[in-house]
């Protein structure tokens, strides 16, 4: 019970500090580095990703996607072709 409790504090602590800006391998080596072990860590990002994602707000449209075609130009001839107009 005390672990799930430790846990959801990280899992705050992570939220509360990617929403300010902080890249995640930042956060989870500024709490290795206060002596948090990397197992706890790598679960609270685990799941506070997980509820991140649940909290984002859901598509209800889909995206449309738009093709557009240039018109033709007229092709103007290469270089190899100008090349070969000049010996013909």
């Amino acid at each position: 019970m005390r672990e799930e409790g430790y846990i959801k504090q990280l899992i705050n602590y992570i939220k509360r500090n990617s929403a300010k800006g902080y890249p995640i391998e930042s956060l989870r080596w500024a709490l290795i580095n206060q002596g948090y072990g990397r197992v706890e860590v790598g679960k609270a990002i685990e799941l506070a990703n997980k509820e991140l994602a649940l909290e984002a707000p859901k598509f209800k449209e889909k995206p449309v996607i738009k093709v557009e075609v240039e018109p033709k130009t007229e092709e103007k001839p290469g270089f190899w072709e100008k090349i070969k107009s000049w010996f013909s």
